[in-house]
């Protein structure tokens, strides 16, 4: 909605306010003003000019040469182009020095040897769109339709000294789309009592019942239906502050007839039409439903096809206009128009937003009948466009209007408590400011035992309920002097969950350390999963209405819709790829599923090519099975995983025999890191690549907590190192285990840093090196005490595992 400031100050006594004061107020009050549009910005030096002289240019056939009176002491010569200008005018004029928008400056010049002081402006020059401006000046300078005194401010005679304030209006909120509506607003915020128009139509001595009847087939689909018949009225142009307040509305003036509906339209909130009263074709006026496939032409000449859903205004037979959203091209207010009927409706909205989203006409009418207009306020606006028609085009208003009225004129009242309202917000606010509130706002109310029965005026459709009471005096006694409270009641304060700070970390870790977030879709095919699919996922979750077959069933896993990434990534010759996904996989243990599936949140990642590269020292690192496990073991130190992860090789679905190990936190399995099976992989037109893929729900149940603080050790620890020989079959993980059971609580540390096979050494056999560190927290360690617990070790090692030490 747009505003216009100067308009506004008809209805309200504003003057001590700037607009932008005004915006302010309304903003803080809950209508939010998005934009203050200063019309004249940037344009000085404009006058009205009086064209004297009007003469063709010697040397030029296109420009004319003007002497203008700008109200100085000496005429001005002017070069001007336009073809429209003539002797006699008054027109626009920017006086050199002056500028215009886009900082343009007008300057003394000469052309084709004639000098020109200045230059004679059209609309659009002056800023105005041009989807504003009105067929006769589209193209050409604007010509002032009455005598100006020369020298005049031009931006005033033409409201360019005007700002208009743009509204960004909730749906609920359709008061606010007219003037008279923001003026009841602004008037409750200032406490100032509004002036609003008060139309009166002298009829002439006919009866406009002798012309034209009203049937209404449905009065739920139209409420009320009146028809004014005006005769002998005169189409021309509309007069210069009627156009231009309805082009700072954002509306292009078209005639005086039709300008009269808009701009009614504007100020009431009302939508009116007016029809040829010669052209509709009979006296019968009928609103009723289209018939399916029925035909008409609207205004903008384009045929519509329509069907049961719109309702249609027809002269007894065939549509004349398409209700609530545009006139019918057969009865259009033209030029030579005589007669009008001016229709004054209300519609139901839903039906008109059916019309308007069938047809993709949204006009301005039938934005404010999907939202709701005020029933109470129709007949006042058909009588003020009645008037302003009968003077501006000099039309006889004949007795009327023929009407159909099947309003509801229950009044809506709503009761409220002084003590709800003060619980509620949380104020101690009197019995006499709730009253005073009401009294600004407008609203009769009585008297209760218990507090207020509020009666709620027609323009305020969106208060039903007594939690809107409480909202219009919360914003009308100001949001800012509503005290900040605590709630009485004990409440849990806000956090993250175990889950959601998981998936940070995760992000966070892996992002850090080089891999992309991808995100895929969760719908897949059985066919895609076969060759990767867990071992014990026996049955698939398939779409009853699946959008395609390459949609049809829901994932049980991540990985191959990250290979599918990797390969389109190769595809386009991006060979070094590392990405990884946190998104749901679907497990059933059913073959026809009849319940929901279980949702779980997995971790997945794909690397292939180049995990790091230093060309200059001649570095170059591919992405490998440890440098996976790397990323997994850093992402299980960041969720501070409670008991041992440990990694056991193990074969897995569609992976590397040789290359794939289970995860596991304690007792419970967590995941897999793996080389995809070459076979597998040459399916996606891929080599190498390395995936994991962790069970977050498991993994949740798994972390610590909360961080404990471990002192830094006051005494000194011991390190003690032993190679091992033992089968080739065991792995250093076993070993690693039995070293940590039986090194209790003195042994802090276990790291592996050397691993020995092949010449000079026993076939079958494998030489592994542990480096043991051993401290205790409250005393200094001897070699004694290191040592009964060091061979303790050995010795569980030699038993268990068959190891013994390397010589």
């Amino acid at each position: 909605m747009l505003v216009s400031y100067n308009w506004l100050k008809e209805y309200l006594h504003i003057d001590d306010y700037t607009p932008a004061d005004i915006a302010e107020k309304l903003t803080r009050s809950g209508v939010e003003v998005d934009i203050l549009h200063e019309l004249g910005e940037g344009i000085q030096g404009v006058v009205v000019g009086h064209v004297l002289e009007c003469e063709k240019h010697p040397d030029a056939d296109k420009l004319n040469v003007c002497q203008v009176d700008i109200g100085e002491e000496e005429t001005v010569q002017i070069v001007c182009g336009a073809k429209n200008v003539g002797k006699g005018q008054y027109v626009a004029v920017a006086k050199v020095g002056a500028r215009l928008p886009g900082d343009f400056k007008i300057k003394k010049a000469k052309l084709r040897g004639q000098v020109s002081q200045g230059m004679i402006c059209s609309l659009q020059e002056l800023g105005i769109e041009a989807k504003l401006v009105s067929k006769a000046y589209s193209t050409g300078i604007f010509v002032f339709p009455n005598e100006v005194t020369p020298g005049a401010d031009a931006l005033e005679q033409l409201n360019l000294n005007d700002t208009v304030l743009e509204l960004d209006l909730t749906p609920n909120r359709a008061d606010c789309l007219s003037m008279i509506g923001v003026a009841y607003e602004i008037s409750a915020i200032l406490g100032r009592e509004p002036k609003l128009p008060a139309p009166h139509v002298h009829a002439a001595g006919e009866d406009a019942s002798d012309y034209v009847s009203v049937e209404v087939d449905d009065k739920e689909d139209t409420p009320y239906y009146g028809a004014t018949i005006i005769k002998n009225v005169k189409i021309k142009e509309s007069p210069l502050w009627l156009q231009t307040r309805l082009m700072s509305a954002g509306i292009r003036p078209i005639n005086n007839v039709v300008d009269v509906t808009n701009y009614v339209l504007i100020e009431y909130g009302q939508p009116l039409h007016a029809f040829d009263y010669d052209l509709i074709g009979s006296k019968v006026i009928r609103v009723r439903r289209a018939r399916d496939e029925e035909q008409m032409v609207t205004l903008d000449d384009q045929e519509r096809t329509l069907t049961s859903d719109h309702l249609v205004i027809t002269n007894g037979e065939k549509p004349v206009a398409l209700a609530g959203v545009m006139g019918g091209a057969d009865s259009e207010v033209h030029k030579g128009t005589v007669n009008i009927l001016l229709e004054a409706a209300v519609f139901s909205g839903s039906v008109i937003r059916q019309a308007s989203k069938h047809t993709g006409l949204r006009s301005d009418a039938s934005t404010r009948y999907e939202k709701g207009v005020d029933p109470a306020r129709v007949k006042k606006a058909g009588a003020r466009a009645a008037q302003l028609i009968a003077e501006l085009a000099e039309g006889d208003v004949l007795e009327g209007p023929v009407e159909v009225d099947g309003r509801d004129h229950t009044e809506t009242k709503v009761e409220i408590s002084l003590d709800r309202i003060n619980r509620k917000l949380g104020t101690d606010l009197s019995g006499e400011t709730v009253e005073g509130i009401f009294h600004r706002l407008g609203f009769s109310f009585t008297k209760t035992a218990k507090g207020f029965n509020v009666q709620i005026p027609s323009r305020r459709q969106d208060i039903t309920v007594d939690v809107d009471i409480l909202e219009e005096i919360a914003r009308l006694y100001g949001y800012d002097n509503i005290p900040t409270t605590l709630p009485d009641s004990v409440t849990t304060p806000g956090g993250l969950t175990q889950k959601q700070v998981l998936k940070r970390k995760s992000r966070r870790y892996l992002e850090s350390a080089g891999l992309s977030e991808a995100i895929t879709y969760a719908l897949t095919t059985e066919k895609k999963e076969s060759a990767l699919r867990p071992d014990w996922i026996k049955h698939d979750v398939s779409l009853a209405l699946p959008m395609s077959e390459e949609r049809s069933t829901l994932r049980t896993t991540l990985i191959p819709h990250l290979l599918e990434a990797l390969s389109h990534n190769k595809n386009r010759n991006i060979l070094d790829v590392a990405l990884y996904e946190l998104s749901s996989v679907f497990h059933t243990v059913e073959a026809e599923v009849t319940t929901q599936p279980d949702e779980k949140l997995y971790l997945s990642g794909a690397l292939m090519g180049t995990w790091h590269e230093h060309p200059w020292q001649q570095e170059r690192k591919p992405v490998d099975f440890f440098v996976v496990k790397g990323l997994v073991e850093g992402l299980m130190e960041e969720f501070d995983v409670e008991g041992d992860v440990t990694f056991e090789q193990t074969e897995i679905s569609g992976m590397h025999p040789g290359r794939g190990a289970r995860i596991s936190a304690g007792s419970t399995d967590v995941g897999f890191i793996a080389q995809v099976h070459p076979s597998t992989a040459k399916e996606w037109s891929l080599k190498n690549v390395y995936v994991f893929e962790l069970n977050m729900d498991r993994l949740c149940d798994k972390t610590k907590g909360d961080i404990r603080y471990e002192p830094i050790p006051r005494y000194p620890s011991i390190t003690r190192d032993i190679a091992l020989v033992v089968d080739e079959k065991i792995s250093a993980g076993k070993l690693e285990a039995v070293i940590r059971s039986e090194g209790g609580r003195l042994l802090k540390e276990v790291n592996l840093f050397d691993l020995y096979e092949g010449d000079n050494f026993e076939a079958g056999k494998k030489s592994l090196a542990f480096s043991l560190k051993y401290l205790d927290p409250d005393r200094t360690l001897t070699d004694e005490d290191v040592s009964k617990v060091h061979n303790r070790v050995i010795e569980k090692l030699e038993a268990e595992l068959g190891a013994t030490l390397r010589s």
